[in-house]
């Protein structure tokens, strides 16, 4: 993937560490999450809509771990979704994009 294909988001400080934003990126709805373990910030981005309820609403999910994954729980029906992977724990067939994240100069960037 080549460097032109990344687009600012935000700063850094404009996501609350261990907690979730929305943005608009190219007419989807990403949810990028900022998780921090031992200091240090891990980023990951899904795309925002919760297959089971219909809503724009992943962003603000409950954040934890389930079997040494990073997951986020729907605010909606609590399914439970890998942040690294996209995956719903609980229904194997529903699978949600994911983006690549990074911070470049306390600017996320997102590749769509």
């Amino acid at each position: 993937m080549s460097e032109s294909n990344w687009k600012e988001i935000c700063h850094i400080d404009a996501i609350v560490p261990n907690a979730g934003r929305c943005a608009l990126v190219e007419g989807e709805q990403v949810a990028i999450f900022r998780i921090q373990k031992s200091g240090n910030d891990e980023l990951y981005a899904i795309n925002n809509h919760d297959p089971f309820s219909k809503a724009n609403v992943l962003s603000r999910g409950i954040i934890g771990s389930l079997s040494d994954r990073v997951v986020v729980a729907s605010p909606i029906y609590k399914q439970h979704f890998c942040l690294a992977t996209g995956e719903c724990l609980e229904d194997e067939a529903t699978q949600l994009k994911t983006y690549r994240v990074r911070v470049e100069n306390n600017m996320v960037q997102l590749s769509a």
